[in-house]
């Protein structure tokens, strides 16, 4: 990775304004693209036009993938897509092509796939050479312009394949089918296994997770660390449902290191994406908005479970983060943060001990300097690339006292007023319908948690927003940018919007939204559903312009659109009653458990479903006429404890609001008393 270069030594964002070039992506809404949309790389967006010059002109296609805040893509760009000599042997030998992952997740999935059947590893920017039939023949990800650390130059990789196109066409496209097959085959499963729910592969996933647990600083393996809001949601339920209180403990041990270390930004609120250290203390910067969404799950059900008031102020500092900086005036939450501004990583949320004396007061300093780690010379130990000499970043050594919370309230607001006068980062403000699903789930939840209308609000807006703008005709589309829908609905989009929808409803029980989420399941099961196989594909029975309909149920950064549609079918089936719901998140269960018990650790939302439908749930009806007021009361009851199998609902009835509630095959008698209630819920 080079040493020198800092992509915003560009305008900031990058790559906005005019310049001597303009390419095919000009007229694009994405921010990525855009921001290509003047390299002197004669780019096409993905669609049939760069497809059909390619087969017209018989070149290959150089396909980029990438995403706006990708540190390494904008390093790529400025090396080699602005370099008017290696555009040149672009433009002379290839069907150049961009695409923004965060956009096309599905075009992302075959293609990163690819590059990992060829060379054992991924990553981004993905830089895939393509047949004009779109199937991949070479593939790596960044690539220096000229050979260093090791690594080919990007001039000589696309010298050598032109040269390779030319001279040995017919080997390419043989080798090129053969890799395509082997695509297609990874997705065809034949008839379902039918195999049993076996609850084992929860205790096997919590063994390894247990192997690899980092006992000193929490977290799981070495450097570097991600989040895994998800991962850590499981744990919560092994201890909830085992009593293993190493499970609660490993939670605990990384939720507390997370919310005192560096990742956590102490001034703004919110995660960053990653540590790069095995401390939590020096992050990658990018603010991702899935991460935020998973994080605030993961905290609240903490706090629920434990009391911790660390938890619950931390996963509201998070949303009040997200409702400030990456949400739309119209409702919708905006994708990610840059990690860059002022030409370096992190510019925007480190400081120099001086700037800090400078701000606040002598004893406010003082103060702020021994809570935060702030030391003269930069708290920063290992920095190859030098960017954070003389600079500290923010982390708590243990909990504050009682007696100077509030003057280091004091010191961050002032902080924090100073800092929102710098220059910011890159905001992506593309709005996608499955990761806006997950951020409405979050904030639904959170809001009965802590008795935040507010959050509930957020939610609320936040669905209307999809419904309005990225709902037509019945379906989905993926993203909003620049006032456009575009982009045909996946399987994400529905499965995680279900969710958000079923919270949503919880949460307010307007019937508005049960009837959407019930007619986007059925739309789901109608264009997803592997009738052969069993489960769900990731793209629409009637998508085009592919060379593989994918099916993944890895849970990653990200948790697979399979596992989500288990756990929000199941919900469904619950709020509803239709058994068809029930078959189907089953059947992506017995689908997959095979591979899963391969590897559980590595299915960690599959995990979360599949213990929803292991425990029977506890289902709470609220039955009699809508009192806002008194459903409040009910709602700090019943959501007061933490109980995963939880399925809330509203029936209309005549008399007083009761509740009644059934759990393991039992149904208690109605009561109006919150202390019956709270008994039955803490049980």
């Amino acid at each position: 990775m080079s040493p020198n270069f800092h992509p915003h030594d560009l305008p900031a964002p990058y790559g906005a304004g005019e310049g001597k070039y303009t390419n095919h992506l000009s007229a694009e809404k994405s921010p990525y693209l855009l921001q290509h949309a003047h390299n002197p790389v004669d780019w096409y967006p993905w669609g049939e036009e760069a497809f059909e010059k390619s087969r017209r002109e018989q070149k290959p296609v150089l396909l980029s993938i990438g995403y706006s805040t990708c540190h390494w893509c904008h390093v790529m760009a400025h090396e080699s897509f602005e370099d008017e000599d290696i555009a040149a042997v672009v433009n002379a030998h290839f069907v150049a092509v961009k695409v923004d992952r965060e956009e096309r997740p599905d075009i992302d999935h075959i293609y990163m796939n690819a590059v990992v059947a060829m060379t054992a590893q991924g990553g981004w920017p993905l830089t895939v050479f393509l047949t004009p039939q779109a199937q991949p023949f070479y593939g790596g990800t960044y690539f220096p312009p000229y050979p260093k650390w090791g690594a080919p130059g990007f001039k000589d990789v696309l010298h050598a394949m032109a040269a390779a196109w030319n001279n040995n066409r017919q080997d390419i496209l043989s080798s090129a089918g053969e890799l395509t097959a082997v695509l297609n085959k990874q997705v065809q499963a034949g008839p379902a296994h039918e195999a049993p729910l076996d609850a084992g592969v929860l205790d096997t996933a919590f063994r390894h997770l247990s192997s690899q647990f980092d006992r000193h600083n929490g977290g799981f393996g070495s450097a570097p660390k991600f989040p895994m809001g998800h991962t850590l949601s499981f744990l919560l339920r092994v201890y909830k449902n085992s009593g293993q209180a190493q499970a609660l403990a490993m939670a605990e041990k990384t939720l507390s290191a997370m919310a005192l270390g560096g990742i956590y930004d102490h001034l703004g609120g919110g995660f960053h994406r990653y540590s790069t250290d095995q401390r939590w203390h020096v992050p990658h910067f990018e603010k991702m908005l899935y991460d935020q969404a998973l994080l605030v799950q993961a905290y609240a059900e903490a706090y629920q479970i434990t009391g911790n008031f660390l938890y619950a102020r931390i996963a509201q500092e998070t949303l009040d983060y997200v409702l400030r900086d990456m949400t739309s005036p119209e409702g919708g939450f905006y994708c990610a943060q840059d990690a860059d501004s002022e030409g370096m990583e992190g510019a925007f949320y480190v400081w120099g001990q001086k700037e800090i004396s400078g701000i606040l007061t002598t004893e406010e300093a003082g103060l702020f300097d021994r809570y935060y780690g702030v030391v003269p010379d930069g708290n920063v130990g290992a920095d190859p690339q030098g960017e954070f000499t003389g600079k500290n970043i923010l982390f708590l050594a243990g909990d504050i006292a009682a007696e100077h919370q509030d003057g280091l309230a004091k010191a961050r607001r002032k902080l924090f007023a100073f800092r929102q006068l710098r220059p910011r980062p890159h905001l992506d403000d593309k709005i996608l319908t499955d990761w806006n699903g997950l951020m409405i789930a979050a904030f639904a939840f959170a809001g009965c948690v802590f008795g935040q209308p507010r959050y509930i609000d957020a939610a609320r807006k936040a669905a209307d927003f999809v419904l309005a703008r990225l709902k037509a005709k019945g379906r989905l589309t993926h993203r909003f940018a620049g006032g456009e829908a575009a982009v045909e609905g996946m399987l994400e989009d529905y499965a995680f919007f279900l969710w958000g929808l079923a919270q949503v409803y919880e949460a307010t029980f307007e019937d508005h939204y049960l009837n959407q989420a019930v007619e986007l399941a059925d739309r789901m099961v109608q264009l997803f559903s592997d009738d052969a196989g069993g489960g769900f594909f990731m793209t629409s029975a009637d998508a085009k312009d592919l060379i593989v309909r994918p099916q993944d149920i890895y849970d990653g950064a990200l948790p697979s659109g399979n596992s989500v549609a288990a756990f929000a079918l199941g919900k469904l089936h619950y709020l509803t009653q239709k058994k068809e719901y029930l078959r189907h998140s089953q059947g992506v269960l017995k689908r997959f458990m095979p591979a899963v018990a391969q590897a559980p650790h590595s299915y960690a939302f599959f995990c979360l479903s599949l213990d929803f439908h292991g425990h029977p749930p506890v289902e709470i009806t609220v039955q009699g006429a809508l009192d806002q007021s008194t459903i409040a009361n009910i709602r700090k009851v019943v959501y007061k404890y933490f109980i995963p199998g939880r399925v809330f609902k509203h029936q209309l009835g005549p008399g007083a609001l009761r509740c009644s509630v059934c759990r393991q095959g039992t149904c208690f008698p109605p009561t109006a008393d919150m202390a019956s209630l709270e008994k039955m819920m803490s049980e």
